[in-house]
């Protein structure tokens, strides 16, 4: 199939689902879409079970498969469903909420990926250092599931800032992070990996990446910036917005720095100074309409393909308990990595006691996990560290994503102090 005749099955088929998530579940479109997906696919396993000479699975396997998910994401769609969020984050709200945003964006995913890691080598019975692999690609909670579901979860705006800013950044540093320990695990197929790679390299290609990134998002965002202020054209300025959010992610790809650091600090650049020094009124009602669209079109897009990569799995009896324990390790992992940075806060910053429960819940995992556990060369442990992924992902995504709403009433109506 050519790129045009897949996108045009995945644009069908994501419609489909969200038609008949309108008319018969009624869930939150994201949700409701990757719900229908599954079970559209465990339906497509069920008739092959019982007609196997209809070879379905075979022939939705080849889909899957040309569908090319972890390049079609992290090469393409991650760039514009990260500039569409950060555009709608406000800049004063995030700086309020800077100093728990970069602990848990940093030190958090460092101590979930060491608790996790840790854990899945004695569940899965793993090496440790394969272990640390799955704990780096599963601690980053995703922007695009936790930016679609905070809008539902109506939960207090300080707190929504917490989520929102921590899963726009902590991706980008989690992404580093797998780079570092893939370049350990498998040195001959990582572009930054080798065989006598040290803590001096992996600081250097972290500084790299990360800060490397926020610079050209800077720059980038800066520049269309200026070139946006001296016009009033919308259908130019939409372009402009466009062209930044893919030329400058494709850019920083080219350039070995951090793309999805990038398309935040200029997503964030735009929507904020940009928005106010550089645009019309009616600029800035197309520009927001524009990435609104684009954002939610790409979301059913990719809550889909994730419902339907089922299809690549190979899950064995010996996952029974497996998959389960992973998915309250993560849980485990990510209350710490959350409660140890607010705990180091404490004396110069106090938190209200809703955050750590409703930050642990809603720090849901998405895309982005499975897309970075495709892309892991091909090794014993890939299916396990898959598997595991998947089950982690749809129980974040469904469970998680449709009850942190009543968490968080629960919690206000327990009258907690914030």
């Amino acid at each position: 199939m050519t790129p045009l005749q897949i996108a045009s099955v995945i644009l069908v088929l994501a419609a489909a689902s969200g038609s008949f998530n309108y008319f018969f579940l009624k869930l939150p479109p994201s949700i409701g879409i990757m719900f229908t997906a599954l079970l559209g696919s465990f339906l497509i396993l069920g008739v092959d079970h019982y007609f196997p000479s209809l070879q379905l699975v075979e022939q939705m396997r080849d889909l899957v498969t040309a569908m090319q998910f972890s390049g079609s994401l992290l090469d393409g769609m991650l760039g514009l469903l990260l500039f569409a969020g950060a555009l709608h984050v406000p800049l004063a709200a995030l700086k309020r909420e800077a100093l728990p945003v970069l602990l848990m964006a940093t030190l958090g995913v460092a101590i979930s990926t060491f608790s996790v890691g840790v854990g899945f080598s004695w569940i899965a019975g793993m090496p440790l250092l394969m272990a640390l692999v799955f704990g780096a690609l599963i601690s980053p909670t995703d922007p695009v599931a936790v930016l679609g579901i905070l809008q539902d979860a109506k939960i207090r705006k300080s707190l929504e800032t917490k989520i929102a800013g921590e899963s726009l950044f902590n991706d980008g540093v989690g992404y580093v992070v797998f780079l570092l320990l893939v370049g350990v695990a498998f040195p001959s197929s990582s572009d930054h990996g080798t065989a006598t790679f040290d803590l001096g390299s992996a600081i250097s290609l972290f500084l790299r990446e990360a800060v490397g990134g926020a610079l050209l998002g800077a720059i980038l965002g800066g520049a269309v910036f200026q070139i946006m202020r001296r016009m009033n054209d919308y259908p130019l300025e939409v372009t402009l917005t466009l062209a930044l959010a893919f030329g400058g992610y494709e850019l920083a790809l080219g350039l070995h720095v951090s793309a999805p650091i990038m398309a935040v600090v200029a997503g964030l650049m735009i929507g904020n100074v940009g928005r106010r020094d550089a645009m019309s009124e009616e600029t800035r009602t197309y520009v927001d309409g524009f990435w609104r669209l684009v954002d939610e079109i790409l979301n059913a897009a990719l809550f889909l393909m994730i419902g339907m990569e089922i299809f690549q799995l190979s899950i064995t009896r010996d996952m029974a308990l497996t998959l389960p324990a992973t998915i309250v390790l993560v849980l485990v992992a990510r209350l710490l990595s959350v409660g140890l940075p607010i705990l180091l806060l404490r004396p110069i910053r106090r938190e209200g006691r809703d955050v750590v429960p409703l930050m642990t819940w809603g720090g849901l995992k998405g895309g982005i996990s499975v897309a970075l556990a495709l892309s892991l060369p091909d090794s014993d442990y890939k299916a396990q560290i898959l598997a595991a992924t998947y089950a982690v992902v749809v129980f974040s995504i469904i469970v998680q994503g449709l009850t942190l709403g009543k968490l968080a009433r629960w919690l206000r109506n327990e009258r907690v102090e914030i």
